[in-house]
């Protein structure tokens, strides 16, 4: 999901060169359609929008405006509200026992004593709209700041994940180019945390309708390059990696990729590599979903990912169904590949499609020099999936009906061409299931009620 950044003082404020291995653990089955009805009734037409934590931070601080908001977005077309309650800072915003509770944020300090999340189930539910809680799972701190528990914990700076790059190793809380510090997902204690997080949650609010995790991935494809991961990744291809991290992947000193950096050399375990992450994704996906209906049964499980499935590989995540090969279609990806697929675990998927070209006749018009692409695993290509039309119709296909798709579109992108905004909102909503919106904060900023709203009905 992308984050926001809004002025503070003195910073930006973020509001096939193997054989496919066998894997010694067994794939967690498939929901079964019968023992888990999927809880999202009326699926096809629903349009989500996003409240972002940090981004909203001091507005929905005020119950008074949680109500007014509420009502605004349910006139323009929006029946789900997505309400972030864990940021990328690691913090949540709800009373916890596990996770930091963020009760300030960018100078600004809560006054007002009420739960945010019980205020908006029991405003929106008075609309007959559906809530989901938003969490982030994957990262514990924000980079920018310095901010979260990789930072200030000392029992989980190590979780932090470990980059593989061109000037060597190096953990991601060096990396301050990055906002997100991603902690390393293969990690035991890690998942454990991140569950018992969500497992409290769940179990705090019983009248939650849903929850969409975010960020189930790695950092990116230098992510996580641990001797930890190293270990994980040799007992699930059953032998020793003779000089790592060769064998994934080296750094070309003489040819440069489109940024002007090093090109990365796959080595002949790198496609192995790529699975065995997939598997780690997957893994935790099946867990989450088990361990959040055993609280729940009625919960909504949604998730969220990037739309370039092409290049979402490299950050680990395989968000098609199991019956999608990529292997037919992509050399990075084992005949294996597919297993790891996890459409099948989901009540909810919600995506990217987060560019400004909205119909796949706009594909031509992409300047891959100067197009901005800043998400985790794009790539500065023109295919006509790098548009809102065509990522949308390739969600469709891949994960081949086995879960409800909303695409979604990022209004920043939009500012200053507001008639493109309710195109792409059409275009989402004629694509896919309905569509998704990120972030409310620019709706109000730009005023753009009245385009939401014809972009939602019309």
């Amino acid at each position: 999901m992308k984050k926001i950044f809004v002025p503070v003082i003195g910073a930006a404020l973020m509001a096939s060169l193997s054989m496919c291995s066998k894997p010694q653990s067994a794939t967690p089955a498939a929901p079964s359609a019968q023992a888990n009805p999927n809880p999202m009734a009326n699926a096809k037409g629903r349009n989500l929008l996003y409240f972002d934590a940090t981004a909203n931070f001091k507005r929905f601080s005020y119950q008074d405006s949680v109500k007014y908001y509420l009502a605004k977005s349910k006139d323009a077309g929006v029946t789900d509200v997505i309400v972030d309650v864990k940021p990328i800072s690691g913090e949540v915003l709800y009373p916890s026992q596990i996770a930091p509770v963020m009760n300030e944020w960018a100078g600004f300090t809560k006054t007002e004593k009420f739960d945010l999340l019980t205020a908006f189930i029991e405003e929106a539910h008075k609309l007959g709209m559906t809530v989901h809680a938003s969490t982030n799972i994957f990262v514990a701190g924000h980079n920018h700041f310095s901010r979260g528990p990789v930072f200030t914990d000392p029992a989980k700076k190590n979780w932090q994940s470990l980059n593989y790059t061109a000037e060597g190793m190096k953990p991601i809380s060096t990396l301050k180019h990055k906002y997100s510090a991603m902690v390393n997902p293969a990690l035991p204690e890690v998942q454990k945390y991140e569950l018992s997080i969500l497992k409290e949650l769940v179990s705090k609010y019983p009248k939650l309708d849903g929850v969409v995790l975010d960020r189930v991935r790695y950092d990116g494809i230098e992510a996580d390059f641990s001797d930890a991961s190293r270990k994980l990744f040799e007992k699930y291809i059953g032998k020793a990696v003779a000089n790592f991290p060769a064998d994934i992947y080296t750094y070309s000193k003489d040819a440069k990729n489109k940024d002007g950096k090093p090109e990365r050399v796959p080595g002949p375990l790198y496609k192995q590599w790529i699975e065995w992450r997939a598997k780690v994704i997957h893994d935790f996906i099946y867990e989450a979903r088990a361990e959040l209906k055993k609280i729940n049964p009625k919960l909504i499980f949604g998730d969220y990912t990037g739309s370039w499935y092409p290049t979402y590989y490299e950050v680990g995540v395989n968000w098609a169904s199991k019956e999608y090969d990529p292997s037919q279609t992509y050399s990075w990806a084992t005949p294996n590949y597919k297993n790891f697929g996890y459409a099948e675990a989901l009540d909810l998927y919600t995506t990217g499609s987060y560019y400004f070209e909205v119909a796949k006749s706009e594909a031509k018009n992409i300047d891959v020099n100067t197009v901005n692409r800043t998400e985790a695993g794009q790539g500065k290509g023109k295919e006509d999936w790098y548009t809102v039309e065509g990522s949308a119709e390739m969600a469709m296909k891949i994960t081949k009906g086995k879960v409800p798709v909303y695409a979604g579109v990022y209004v920043d992108q939009y500012i200053g061409h507001p008639e493109q905004f309710v195109k792409a909102l059409k275009m989402c909503r004629a694509k896919s299931d309905g569509a998704m919106v990120f972030d409310i904060v620019h709706v109000i900023n730009e005023g753009w009620w009245a385009e939401l709203k014809r972009g939602l009905k019309e």
